[in-house]
């Protein structure tokens, strides 16, 4: 009996001795928890840059154009008669129907003022636009048959204003990259406007009238890409336009008409914005 209890007795003493050890080791373990020095601040975190501003290239700006893009652009534009031929004729005031002065043509001053164009990309490399502008031009009929009628060499005739709205479709040659050169073939209509004829031209022929015209047009030119989605452009085109022109005087008793073949060089830089 008396070996029972020692045996016992031993047996406690042993849990309680390995209890204190235990628990002597979880208290060092926690105290270095406890005793871990404190971070004052945590790290800042990066911030990703999504806002881009309107004069900005930014990692999610695309380079170049391309399918789905549809610009916005205005330029300077000059518009350069060529007057490449005349046919001109006189009716009327003791002449016979039609009679020619084969020694006169038509004379059409330069001009210059804003365009603006609308241009949308169908695929990568094919765009369509249309350009919107209007210019004023003078008039004039040189020759020497003018002086032999008894008038003067120059004879000016008066002052019209032209639309020649565009559409042409085009071909980018480097889709995607920051220049971008391209070829294009379209067709122009051409309207003549608040047309005015000179109130003291000889034979009083002071009624202009042009009639409505049109024809085709080709054109070159390219896009580089400045900041952002700004691009400048540069473009030259050939209109092939023919003229149907008259004027007579206040009676319409005599009449000079002219075919004279137009073909304007447009030519034209500016500022375009990619939506």
């Amino acid at each position: 009996m008396i070996k029972i209890r020692s045996l016992f007795t031993a047996m406690i003493a042993g849990v309680a001795a390995f209890s204190g050890a235990a628990g002597a080791k979880a208290a060092s373990a926690n105290a270095q928890y406890v005793n871990a020095p404190v971070v004052s601040t945590l790290p800042a975190v990066p911030r990703s840059h999504e806002h881009c501003g309107l004069f900005q290239t930014c990692a999610s700006t695309k380079i170049g154009l391309g399918a789905g893009d549809f610009m916005i652009r205005l330029s300077g534009v000059g518009v350069l008669p060529q007057d490449r031929d005349s046919n001109v004729s006189i009716t009327g005031g003791g002449f016979s129907r039609h009679t020619p002065l084969s020694h006169t043509h038509i004379s059409t001053t330069n001009a210059a003022m804003p365009e603006l164009t609308f241009e949308y990309f169908i695929t990568d490399n094919l765009s369509v636009d249309l350009i919107a502008t209007s210019t004023r031009h003078k008039v004039s009929a040189v020759g020497s048959d003018l002086p032999a009628l008894g008038g003067p060499h120059s004879l000016s005739v008066g002052k019209a204003w032209v639309l020649p709205p565009t559409l042409t479709f085009a071909w980018h040659f480097r889709p995607h990259k920051r220049f971008n050169p391209y070829a294009g073939i379209g067709v122009t209509a051409m309207w003549f406007h608040n047309m005015k004829g000179n109130q003291n031209a000889f034979l009083g022929l002071n009624k202009l009238n042009a009639g409505f015209t049109g024809g085709p047009s080709v054109n070159v030119g390219f896009d580089y890409q400045l900041v952002g989605n700004w691009f400048f452009n540069a473009d030259v085109k050939q209109m092939f336009v023919r003229m149907h022109a008259w004027v007579q005087n206040t009676p319409e008793t005599i009449r000079v008409r002219a075919h004279d073949s137009l073909d304007p060089t447009v030519v034209s830089a500016g500022i375009a914005y990619r939506f």
